[in-house]
């Protein structure tokens, strides 16, 4: 029988959501997308909820989008997945619960927005972490490029977001980009003494404080819908034909300058 593409661990308050495409390093096609915008949702509602991990089976994160389905896809339908994707960061930076991306291997593209989404960031040692759209002809469309300034700076997410080059645990432990660090089998420790930490403080102080942080670090409507506009101009652009193409393809891209 064919396993869910998220599974949901429920503990004494504590919900695990796994993404579970491990073939595919968990890139986020579409029933991914949608299945964790709608248990994010749901989970809102939940009274007893005190925090939300997310995680991918390994060997990955997240790889972002699935590049090989929106390949297929006419450009509405591209900017669809987009949207699926975007609705689904947003889902879990809502939540009003403190959130960890716990980070091993690959958190790529809208990975690292989906990670960027959570409060805090851990990792051991093999996570890389990266926005490499532009080198498919595209940007980060579902906020990334909002908070990842917010949390390095704008001189240090420039740097990132310009060369899409990817960086080793270390260079982002470094920066702030991720918060706790340690090394393989590791996580799971780690994880477990801070939900320790977490246990003591009372559940309506921490929700308010969450609350709290969401008005003072959440990018307004307007300026996310600005930001969307801009990203899905270039879903029927030349440039992210070629990029899809020269990702089927497995060659990097030729791109044209006038």
């Amino acid at each position: 029988m064919e396993q869910p593409v998220l599974l949901v661990a429920h503990h004494a308050g504590i919900v695990t959501l796994t993404l579970n495409r491990p073939t595919v390093r968990n890139a986020l096609d579409l029933a991914l997308a949608r299945a964790i915008a709608t248990t994010a949702q749901e989970l809102a509602q939940d009274a007893s909820l005190r925090l939300v991990v997310l995680r991918g089976t390994p060997p990955a994160f997240c790889a972002g989008a699935d590049l090989t389905e929106r390949s297929k896809m006419s450009p509405r339908e591209r900017t669809a997945h987009t949207d699926a994707i975007a609705a689904a960061v947003e889902a879990i930076a809502e939540l009003p619960v403190p959130t960890i991306a716990a980070i091993s291997g690959a958190c790529l593209a809208g990975g690292a927005e989906l990670a960027l989404a959570c409060d805090l960031r851990f990792a051991d040692t093999t996570a890389r972490i990266g926005f490499p759209e532009v080198r498919r002809g595209i940007f980060p469309g579902a906020g990334g490029v909002l908070r990842l300034p917010q949390l390095v700076g704008r001189g240090r997410a420039a740097d990132l977001l310009f060369s899409g080059r990817t960086l080793d645990a270390q260079e982002a432990f470094r920066i702030g980009l991720i918060d706790q660090l340690c090394e393989p089998g590791h996580l799971d420790t780690m994880l477990d003494h801070w939900i320790t930490e977490l246990r003591q403080a009372a559940p309506g102080a921490v929700r308010a404080v969450k609350a709290a942080l969401q008005r003072a670090l959440t990018t307004d409507a307007v300026t996310l819908a600005d930001i969307r506009s801009l990203r899905r101009a270039l879903d029927e652009s030349p440039e992210y034909e070629e990029g899809l193409r020269a990702f089927a393809e497995r060659r990097p891209p030729s791109w044209v300058t006038g």
